[in-house]
């Protein structure tokens, strides 16, 4: 059998491969709650033949949205609506689902992408006053954050708490704390972006101080046969700044607190970030922290073509791969993926009849 397509457990979750949809924002919520688009979206993923879905960044406050149409999971409204899309996509399929918990920091109150991503400013409809680590901007321009006091930092670790709570209410499978791309964890854990100098901030292990909080009060709010992972960001790409020994260093803290699996991404949290963009780029992150861990790590990353993710996996370099724009492109992409690699993947009996006559024995039903 392809490496791809060989089962792996996390917790009490089951993942019938090691294809993993990532979280990818929909900037189309009402209030922070799901909508209809949310239903198409949701159940169109959890029909692609991937072992896990995950819910997109998923904000634990009002004010840790990246945009005024973000989802949240704070009060019973968001609590509520997003239930009612998960009712939905159940009803039709049986794959896991995952969701993203976060807050975006001093990279919240922008606009729509589509509306150019702009901050917007405090006291402008559809905006808010941002925190942060440290009372840094994310651009000079920009409205600079609040430096969260103890008082803040309390009211976030408890939001944290609090969502995954109501994530285990709604039969969530799994939990992913968002630590990458520059949002407000990935602040704490970067020089660049903290220059605290309490207990939060200098030194490696004060700034891996509170997204440690955080992780430990999601572990105790979450059901302890649950898994709960952390995505971060293997380096800024900036010089000075967050790297892959520090990455290492986290990702060996998080194991020992009991974290279920580590997904490895990058960047995000400095405007002068150098990326150098190309098929696996992010893999040789993913490969650092694998070699430093025992726990499961997953790669993501212009991973796109079934070959490439069959080698990093067989290879060794993580133990899934993550998709977000792939699948985005190709819902079908894990169907795909097993007709080139000589492999089976589970569909509802519903799409049975679409198996090509070139594949005979691809598809078993859900």
């Amino acid at each position: 059998m392809a490496k791809l397509f060989e089962p792996l457990t996390l917790g009490d979750v089951t993942l019938a491969n090691r294809i993993v949809i990532a979280p990818m924002c929909q900037y189309s919520a009402e209030d922070g709650r799901m909508t209809d688009w949310h239903t198409q979206h949701l159940g169109q993923l959890a029909q692609s033949g991937a072992a896990i879905l995950t819910i997109e960044a998923t904000t634990v406050l009002p004010e840790g949205r990246i945009s005024y149409a973000d989802v949240g999971l704070w009060d019973d409204a968001t609590e509520a609506a997003m239930g009612k899309v998960l009712e939905s996509v159940r009803r039709w399929s049986k794959m896991p689902i995952a969701i993203q918990l976060a807050h975006a920091g001093r990279k919240a109150s922008t606009a729509k992408p589509w509306d150019g991503g702009a901050q917007i400013a405090p006291d402008a409809a559809n905006g808010w006053q941002t925190v942060s680590a440290s009372d840094l901007p994310f651009q000079k321009h920009e409205n600079a954050p609040v430096a969260l006091d103890s008082a803040g930092l309390a009211r976030v670790r408890t939001a944290f708490a609090e969502a995954a709570h109501r994530a285990a209410r709604l039969g969530i499978d799994a939990i992913q704390i968002h630590a990458a791309h520059g949002y407000l964890l990935h602040q704490f854990l970067s020089p660049l972006s903290n220059t605290r100098t309490d207990e939060y901030g200098g030194s490696l292990e004060n700034r891996m101080r509170f997204p440690l909080e955080v992780y430990d009060a999601v572990r105790a709010a979450f059901p302890a046969e649950k898994p709960v992972t952390v995505r971060l960001s293997g380096t800024d790409w900036v010089e000075g700044g967050w790297d892959i020994e520090q990455t290492v260093a986290f990702s060996r803290a998080l194991e020992a607190r009991g974290a279920a699996a580590i997904h490895v991404s990058s960047g995000g949290l400095h405007i002068e970030q150098k990326i150098p963009v190309g098929p696996n780029y992010q893999v040789p992150l993913a490969r650092a922290v694998k070699q430093a861990v025992s726990i499961p790590v997953i790669a993501v990353g212009l991973i796109t073509e079934p070959e490439q993710a069959e080698a990093i996996i067989a290879t060794g370099d993580a133990d899934m791969i993550g998709l977000a724009r792939t699948v985005l492109y190709d819902p079908r992409w894990p169907w795909h993926a097993a007709a080139a690699l000589g492999a089976k993947i589970a569909v509802a009996p519903q799409f049975l009849r679409s198996q090509p006559r070139a594949y005979k024995d691809l598809f078993v039903s859900a």
